[in-house]
């Protein structure tokens, strides 16, 4: 099943929480909202015809000029072939979406990560804490505004660069 054909069957489910579909770019996208992107996916997930049964992967954009966090989902059915990318926008200031580890297990260390890089809280998540970076470490690197600290308890966080 195609993009434009995902697209329409998830607008007649969802309505207004499903917003345009870009079948233009390479990977084909469709808007969700924050709201529906539980049940939008285990809509995906569970209808025969649909039966995206793998999450491939889960990221975050930071788009400081639009003021959002993107968290971007990419689906793939093993057994029809098909794939799709989902994307729900969160503002910068409250990054809050719900989970969607309890659909696809795959997502509880994706989450985490886009948690410790982006800052976005993942309600309903089972173990959301830091992957990478430790417990106390202040801010989200992948963020367009994050500044770099000039130490992490009394050790330097710079380096001379072997380009010289």
């Amino acid at each position: 099943m195609d993009a434009a054909a995902i697209h329409q069957r998830l607008k007649a489910r969802f309505e207004d929480h499903v917003g345009d579909c870009d079948t233009a770019a390479k990977d084909p996208s469709i808007m969700v909202s924050p709201a529906a992107i539980v049940l939008v996916c285990q809509f995906l997930k569970d209808e025969p015809d649909l039966a995206f049964d793998a999450l491939s992967n889960e990221s975050g954009v930071d788009y400081k000029a639009k003021n959002v966090i993107e968290v971007v989902y990419h689906l793939y059915s093993y057994g029809h072939r098909h794939s799709i990318v989902l994307k729900v926008d969160a503002p910068r200031d409250n990054p809050v979406i719900p989970t969607v580890e309890h659909v696809w297990k795959a997502a509880n260390w994706l989450e985490r990560e886009i948690y410790d890089l982006l800052g976005v809280t993942f309600e309903g998540h089972t173990d959301l804490r830091r992957l990478l970076l430790p417990e106390d470490w202040v801010g989200h690197p992948l963020r367009k505004d994050y500044v770099e600290p000039e130490e992490y308890h009394g050790i330097s966080t710079r380096r001379e660069s072997l380009l010289k």
